[in-house]
This record gives structure tokens, sequence and C-alpha cells, in this order.
């Protein structure tokens, strides 16, 4: 069944929740947003539209799957230069007393993008295919539990926006620092990294062995060890996880299952109802935000 996850815009600028707010938006003939500030934390996503963002002294044109990472007291605004055009986005508004809880358990893994933003004047990054999807597969599932009616569904949502931030910071760390020292001195973290940045490539033992001049015999032992599952399950998990997020992006089938290493739709089909439990036909029936998003970084 699709759902209906859009929400009118609001020209609001102040929270109604003492913690969190998340939107997706999707307007015709919005043209300007006059400058404005908060006392929140704001992300944004972009997803469809012709934007220029303007965060303090700084403008920034933005392409589908940019974030923006907007601290307390920064003026921004944007223009859309092509108004007919859809101008979809998702918005989450966090208040400073639910990042401070959060910064008081480990202020660098919650904090550190805003305290980045902060020092610069907020921070614009855009992230690869990959996890742009990802990031978008995250919001979609908030925005479903805030709706959902089951039990314990606030503090599932506080857990979810918490797992969201430290998915965010890792992001923006590595974009930072290029070359992180955990992943040179732990050989299957690089592994995993590799991975994850090569999911449309062949990815099988002698390649991974070849480029990181190790014995293939040693990346399977470490790798056994270190993640509990063989590579070949790894590797097959995260193509299926980039492909669920695919899905959720509107990309066509036939694009999806050849982007991340799947050379025929027939072995996709099964793989993903084996581990997603449904095809992906009703998988994307079920997540649909109405209508399909435009591709990604393609």
């Amino acid at each position: 069944m699709k759902k209906e996850l859009s929400t009118s815009f609001d020209t609001r600028q102040h929270m109604k929740s003492e913690d969190f707010e998340i939107f997706y938006y999707k307007d015709l003939n919005l043209s300007q947003v006059s400058l404005h500030l908060h006392d929140h934390y704001e992300f944004y996503y972009f997803v469809e539209g012709s934007v220029t963002y303007r965060l303090g002294e700084q403008e920034h044109h933005l392409e589908p799957g940019d974030c923006l990472l907007i601290p307390p007291d920064l003026p921004h605004t944007l223009s859309n230069a092509e108004p007919d055009l859809p101008y979809r986005r998702f918005v989450l508004w966090v208040s400073k007393s639910f990042f401070h809880t959060l910064c008081a358990v480990d202020a660098e893994g919650y904090g550190y993008g805003f305290t980045h933003a902060q020092t610069i004047g907020g921070l614009h990054f855009r992230p690869d295919l990959v996890n742009a999807q990802e990031i978008m597969g995250l919001l979609m599932n908030i925005l479903e539990e805030r709706n959902d009616t089951r039990p314990f569904r606030n503090l599932n949502l506080r857990l979810m926006i918490a797992s969201f931030f430290v998915y965010l910071n890792r992001l923006i760390y590595h974009s930072i620092n290029q070359e992180s020292q955990t992943y040179e001195n732990a050989l299957y973290i690089n592994i995993c990294y590799y991975i994850n940045h090569h999911l449309s490539e062949e990815l099988t033992l002698n390649q991974l062995a070849d480029f990181f001049f190790v014995s293939k015999y040693h990346i399977a032992h470490i790798f056994k060890d270190s993640m509990g599952i063989s590579i070949h399950q790894y590797i097959l998990k995260k193509r299926l996880h980039a492909c669920k997020n695919a899905i959720l992006s509107g990309m066509a089938f036939t694009k999806i299952y050849t982007q991340y290493g799947f050379n025929d739709y027939t072995v996709f089909y099964r793989a993903f109802k084996k581990e997603f439990g449904m095809s992906p036909t009703a998988y994307r029936e079920q997540h649909s935000i109405t209508e399909a998003t435009p591709e990604i970084l393609i």
C-alpha cells in the first residue's frame, strides 16, 4: 500500500516538539524563502528541483542527494530558479536540548558534524550515490516510524535519530580527513570500505587479494572472524541493501540490479525476496512516497 508521507509546507521556524521534527516537503511555485534563522539544529536533504541555498555568506547550488547542516542562529534562505519544477526535500529539526542530551553521552560521536558546521558557518556536503541513497532510506524509515502506532515508538525514534547522526558524522569525518588511521590499521575495515564503494564492480576474493596485496585465504579468515559472516555474504547483503535504497529513490529496476553487480534479474529477484521477504516491485509499492523520486547523482 502506498503511503502519503509528505507534509504541507509550513513557514513557521519554531519547533512544536521538545526533541525533533521531520518533514518531507513537495512544492510547486515556491520561488523564494525569506532570510531566517532559528534556535534548533537543521539537517536538509535535497531530492529534486533547481535550488540555490544560502548559508550565512555562502551560496550553494544543490544537486539531488546534497545535504546541508544548519546550526542554530545561522541566517539562511533559498531561491528556486525554476519554480514550475517540483521542489522536494527532507528536513529534520533537532532541538538544542535533545542535541545536548546526545552530546552528553558522546560529544564527538553525535556532535561532530554540527560542531564543524558551527565553526565554518554551515556545512554543505555531497555524498556519493550509495551513501546518498542510504541517507534517504534512513530518513524514510524515520518518517514511517513517526507515523506508526506500535508501542515504544517514541523511544525507537530517538534511537533512530541518534543512529542517523552517527552515520552522518562518519561520512563527514571521512570527507574531511580523507584517510582514517583506523582504516589503515584494520585490514578488514579497509576491505569493507572498499566493497561499499565498489558495489557496481566485480568483487571476488582474487580481485581483493590482488588489490590489498595479501592472500585470499587470509582475507577470508580475518573477514569471517571480524564480521561473523563470509565475505561473499557481506557483499551480497550490501548490494541488496543498496538496491533497496535505490528502489526508494525511484531508479528503474533495470538500472538497479546492474548498478549493483547483479548480471541477471532473476538472480537479483530471488536474492532480494529471500533477504527482505517480498519482491522488488512489492517493496516499491509498499514503501512509495507517492511519486517516483528522480535518480540521484547519476
